[in-house]
């Protein structure tokens, strides 16, 4: 019964941590990231005063970090899309150069063919 209730508690308090990075997570605005700052100070003043400015400067500069990571990263899959293309194009190309150089070739062979 003990460990029934313990395993249940567990559970709850997983499932809160995932709550709560869903609620982090979702935070797309200035204003609802303000309002969660002012969450946190209240939050932290009552855990332990000496270290809430601490832990919500990393916090806040967690999630500048992971801004700038996400931005970098949707720079990155723009290059790679752009580097694709260029590729596709010069495969066309280079198809397109054998072709007419296969029809140049023919040519030059039935001017030949004709000479002789």
């Amino acid at each position: 019964s003990a460990q029934i209730a313990d395993l249940q508690q567990k559970l709850l308090d997983a499932d809160n941590g995932d709550r709560v990075k869903q609620r982090w997570d979702s935070i797309a605005t200035i204003l609802e990231a303000k309002c969660a700052l002012k969450y946190l100070l209240g939050e932290a003043r009552l855990v332990d005063p000496s270290h809430h400015l601490a832990f919500v400067f990393q916090l806040v500069s967690s999630k500048v970090q992971e801004s700038k990571l996400e931005s970098s990263l949707q720079q990155s899959k723009a290059n790679c899309s752009d580097i694709q293309k260029m590729l596709i194009e010069e495969r066309n190309h280079i198809t397109e150069m054998e072709a007419e150089f296969q029809n140049q070739l023919l040519v030059q062979e039935q001017h030949h063919q004709e000479k002789v």
